[in-house]
């Protein structure tokens, strides 16, 4: 089937894009000259210490915080664009953290979902309901979905909210530290599934965590921010902790001569 013009350019156009952007939190410079670009299908980590920005940056593209300078495009448009709503998946570190008292199943939870300003006062239909059941597809949870999410196990939890974003059939999944707080079976299981949609799916994850060895086993290709981005390259090449001390310009206290390896921009030093 031949593909329109229109679907052609959006297919060849980054899903993300970021140029020269700096952001000011209380009047501090949080983030610095941010370029970054991320393309359809990859599965991007971002990763630094404690106040190195990392929520600023998600913050900036979600268009929860204003920018300084720069610019930031989301499939070729603004972050406040309508053509935007449904495109982007949004889950927040809390968002698997339900009060236990509110009795929810898995599928009222991805069907909310789908719930927009137009449709939210009209009768669940077929398209959302299909969007639902596919959504429950992709993230394995058709065994529960008339469980309360509040007797599920971390892990399942986190496909779950995972699967509230699909249901409104998102291209960009933003994901806020998913593993904090799920046990290693469902760890591994949940990256697996992650990697998944990338491969099998067409979506497209970009990942903060502080599980910087699950990261290097999983995502595609990794960041480190740290005000700025101080290596952008293939997971592979990403630096072992002395190069990593060398981009935070942190010196050995006991002097002596060290080696930076693979401090690059995704080059071997």
């Amino acid at each position: 089937m031949k593909m329109s013009a229109e679907t052609v350019l959006e297919q060849a156009m980054p899903v993300l894009e970021m140029v020269d952007v700096s952001v000011k939190r209380s009047g501090r410079l949080i983030l610095s000259n941010i370029n970054l670009r991320i393309l359809k299908g990859e599965f991007v980590g971002l990763v630094g210490p404690n106040g190195s920005g990392k929520s600023t940056l998600l913050l900036s593209i979600l268009d929860l915080l204003n920018i300084q300078t720069g610019s930031i495009k989301i499939l070729g448009h603004n972050p406040q664009s309508k053509r935007l709503h449904g495109k982007i998946g949004w889950v927040s570190q809390a968002a698997s953290n339900l009060p236990r008292d509110i009795k929810i199943t898995v599928q009222e939870l991805v069907q909310l979902g789908t719930v927009t300003g137009k449709n939210m006062l009209k009768l669940y239909d077929k398209s959302r309901a299909k969007l639902v059941e596919e959504a429950i597809r992709m993230v394995d949870l058709q065994a529960v979905r008339d469980v309360d999410v509040s007797r599920l196990s971390g892990g399942q939890r986190q496909r779950a909210v995972i699967a509230r974003a699909l249901a409104s059939d998102a291209e960009f999944i933003i994901l806020d530290e998913p593993l904090v707080g799920i046990d290693r079976d469902s760890r591994n299981s949940l990256l697996q599934l992650l990697d998944n949609l990338c491969h099998d799916e067409g979506k497209t994850i970009f990942m903060v965590s502080h599980d910087l060895a699950a990261m290097r086993q999983t995502a595609h290709r990794m960041i480190f921010l740290e005000e700025t981005i101080r290596y952008d390259g293939d997971t592979e090449h990403f630096p072992d902790l002395s190069g990593l001390a060398f981009l935070r310009g942190i010196e050995h206290v006991h002097g002596g001569t060290h080696t930076h390896s693979n401090h690059g921009k995704g080059e071997e030093q």
